[in-house]
């Protein structure tokens, strides 16, 4: 074969993944808003017509601030739990793991009045522990005891709520507003307060901590798929066994990839905290650990895809607050989240098992033109 020749095999090559990688999203997709389509339909709604209203909705400058911000928050959940996927650790407990290190974060930051470059890294950095903290609970729990960490990150997530329950409490680490009748932790000071981008006039300010959440990502991409620690944590998670008979310390990496997976659960609470509410109260936003499971999944554990899938979900949201004032349910949305969850693993499995063919087909045609090469050689 000539290098000609192998130029075009490996330019064929490459165009078929990339064609095979955008083939699932894009079928899922289109499964899902076909499935929710035959739903609406089947309630007697005009589907086409409420596609119409999210996009419209969605596409508005108030909406697309909305969308970034949340995006933000869901793109930072669905890189912890992708840290635990990597590795095959399951950790269900990152809403835990984010409400507890916003509440310590914010009590530490409520009690502190340092200069702005100090204050600040001073914050995300107890925040970052205190989720490293309470996950690596579960990881030694399952490398010494042998608990599976879904049941123990399940019960750290209940302990967690319960110990800020109880925190929470005017006299001890929170405060009574007599006027509004909430508890919460002191606020923030003004120079603990996180930058902010201007959108514009009459609209809200794009959150700072995108910025941060970026970052995480390039962190995430670089940490797991170009250094020899990635390489550890990958090859463990693909099997224990190969991986520790090649000389990886399994605990070793079990232990720190729940520790990363709950520093980068620590961050998840931070652009709400130093971008918008600047304390920790009782209605702290809840669930995004839950979030983060279905981006992380939609993403594939790509932090490009798993930032494509957090903007997705704010859009399906911000769009389906519209949908209430247009007569449409507005569980349709949270229809519309769990198909486009399920249709997505079934896409890719059949994009995979579909590669798999093909590959087992060049394997297949290669070995029979060595074999015919061979047998006119024999001839000759």
């Amino acid at each position: 074969m000539t290098r000609l020749d192998a130029a075009r095999k490996r330019f064929a090559l490459d165009r078929e993944r990339v064609l095979l990688a955008v083939a699932a999203p894009v079928l899922a997709l289109a499964a899902a808003f076909l499935l929710t389509a035959l739903v609406l339909a089947a309630t007697g709604k005009q589907p086409f017509n409420a596609f119409g209203v999210m996009a419209d909705y969605g596409l508005k400058s108030d909406s697309q601030v909305y969308i970034l911000n949340k995006a933000t928050t869901y793109y930072l959940a669905g890189l912890a739990v992708a840290v635990g996927f990597r590795m095959n650790l399951f950790n269900i407990g990152v809403d835990g793991q984010y409400r507890l290190a916003a509440f310590l974060a914010a009590v530490l930051g409520g009690a502190l009045t340092l200069p702005g470059a100090l204050q600040i890294p001073l914050i995300i950095l107890v925040a970052m522990l205190t989720g490293a903290l309470w996950a690596s609970v579960a990881g030694l729990l399952k490398v010494y005891r042998g608990v599976s960490e879904v049941i123990s990150t399940i019960m750290l997530n209940a302990l967690a709520t319960s110990l800020i329950s109880y925190l929470l409490v005017d006299g001890r680490l929170a405060v009574l507003d007599r006027q509004t009748n909430i508890v919460s932790t002191d606020p923030l000071p003004s120079s603990s307060h996180f930058f902010t981008f201007p959108a514009g006039a009459g609209l809200d300010p794009v959150w700072g901590f995108i910025v941060v959440a970026a970052a995480a990502g390039a962190a995430y991409w670089f940490l797991l798929g170009r250094t020899r620690f990635g390489f550890d944590l990958r090859a463990v998670g693909r099997s224990e066994s190969a991986a520790q008979a090649s000389g990886v310390d399994v605990r070793r990496m079990v232990l720190a990839s729940m520790a990363l997976s709950g520093a980068t659960a620590g961050l998840v609470g931070m652009p709400t905290l130093l971008n918008d509410t600047h304390q920790f109260t009782s209605d702290f936003p809840t669930g995004l650990g839950f979030t983060g499971i279905a981006i992380a999944l939609l993403g594939r554990n790509n932090p490009v895809g798993i930032a494509l899938a957090a903007l997705l979900w704010a859009f399906l949201e911000r769009g389906g607050n519209r949908l209430e004032f247009e007569n449409y349910d507005k569980e349709i949305v949270g229809v519309m989240q769990g198909v486009i969850v399920l249709c997505v693993v079934i896409a890719y499995e059949l994009v995979r098992r579909f590669g798999l063919k093909r590959q087992q087909q060049r394997v297949g045609a290669e070995l029979a033109a060595q074999a015919r090469t061979a047998g006119k050689e024999v001839t000759a």
